[in-house]
């Protein structure tokens, strides 16, 4: 789960998320939607989400999307509609949502976990090749906290392996590798709207985009009992349908995303420049990529003792993620030296489009205050 503001918080905490706030500042054209969709009587699958898919199918720039229940369930029907089941391999990372790898074990195959880059926080293309076997299926790159994946050293290994690549752009939705969107190159991409994400519903909803229609077909049977027509099925699937009202607020709040990546991108400026005079060791951004700022990820070798001295000083600071997945689950994995060291150092501090530049100084001041540079 991404960070969201907990109920029983002060008015004063700078929290690490904030959906409600981005309500409030489309509260008008949102409640519009809702209205819109409750005075329609058509509430599952209608002309909400057939619009939605178009619009968001344009904006990553692929043929097809495809709305489904969660995010989860995106990479569940993608790895369904490749064909992948019990004794298929898909390779993935360990730091990530757990989601992920759930999504790999509802289809009744199994995780193969490698090490990530100790700069991005990605797959390390350069552990891929050791871990392919005659049963690797498919690579799941994630996209994690707004920074691409090294998707050219990805492909090229999975090229030679035939090997299908589902992107997992959970966290990175406007995210841009070589020019190009993210969710735009693989055989598949996921996006989840969990309300935290930087396209977020007001509740569960996901996207599967593809470019190829036949991957297509299959995905949108799948979220629907396998139907090619209603009540007629040719395949084995499930219930994964986006509601209309999700839609509707998501066709609202695409309008403003890039506007929201930008001002996420300019916190993070500011939080560079303001924490210069810390120990922190600051997020790197890609050179051919551009980051999205979904969490703004920190490190430091006293990260306990820091994240205790925040909450005491009203900063709703998280961290994503303090287990690895393999550490978890029992997963059986090669060592992930990067992975484990990386989970004791990381520290997410608070970033949501509304926060306000105040805030981000407080925040930078009551980190600086307790690791400035001696």
């Amino acid at each position: 789960m991404d960070c969201l503001r907990s109920e029983s918080a002060g008015p004063d905490l700078i929290t690490c998320g904030n959906p409600r706030a981005q309500y409030e500042a489309h509260r008008v054209e949102i409640d519009n939607a809702i209205r819109r969709v409750l005075e329609s009587g058509r509430y599952i699958l209608g002309e909400e989400v057939r619009a939605f898919e178009r619009e968001f199918a344009d904006y990553v720039g692929v043929r097809h999307a495809i709305g489904v229940g969660s995010g989860t369930e995106a990479l569940h029907l993608a790895l369904a509609a490749c064909g992948i089941g019990p004794g298929d391999e898909v390779i993935t990372v360990a730091h990530t949502a757990i989601a992920t790898v759930a999504a790999i074990e509802l289809c009744g195959a199994t995780p193969v976990l490698v090490d990530i880059e100790p700069d991005y926080f990605t797959l390390d293309a350069a552990r891929l090749q050791s871990a392919i076997t005659p049963r690797t299926r498919a690579i799941i790159p994630v996209h994690l906290y707004g920074q691409p994946a090294d998707l050219g050293a990805i492909f090229s290994v999975a090229a030679r392996h035939g090997i299908r690549v589902i992107e997992d752009c959970a966290q990175a939705h406007g995210a841009t590798y070589r020019e190009k969107r993210v969710g735009s190159w693989g055989d598949l991409a996921c996006f989840s709207f969990y309300p935290t994400k930087n396209l977020g519903a007001i509740g569960d909803a996901g996207a599967v985009t593809t470019n190829d229609a036949e991957l297509a077909d299959k995905v949108r049977c799948l979220r629907e009992y396998g139907w090619s027509e209603r009540n007629v099925g040719h395949m084995s699937g499930w219930n994964s349908r986006m509601d209309e009202l999700q839609a509707a607020i998501l066709r609202v709040k695409l309008r403003f995303l890039d506007a929201d990546n930008e001002r996420r991108r300019r916190i993070a400026s500011l939080y560079d420049a303001l924490l210069v005079e810390s120990d922190l060791i600051l997020p790197p951004r890609r050179e051919d990529a551009t980051h999205v700022f979904h969490l703004y990820v920190v490190r430091s070798a006293e990260r306990d003792e820091l994240l205790q001295r925040l909450h005491a000083n009203g900063v709703g600071a998280m961290i994503h993620y303090p287990v690895p997945v393999h550490l978890q689950k029992n997963i059986c994995a090669d060592e992930l030296p990067n992975t484990e060291r990386i989970a004791r150092e990381i520290l997410s501090l608070p970033i949501y489009p509304e926060l306000t530049d105040v805030e981000v100084q407080g925040v930078a001041e009551a980190c600086v205050s307790y690791c400035a540079v001696p």
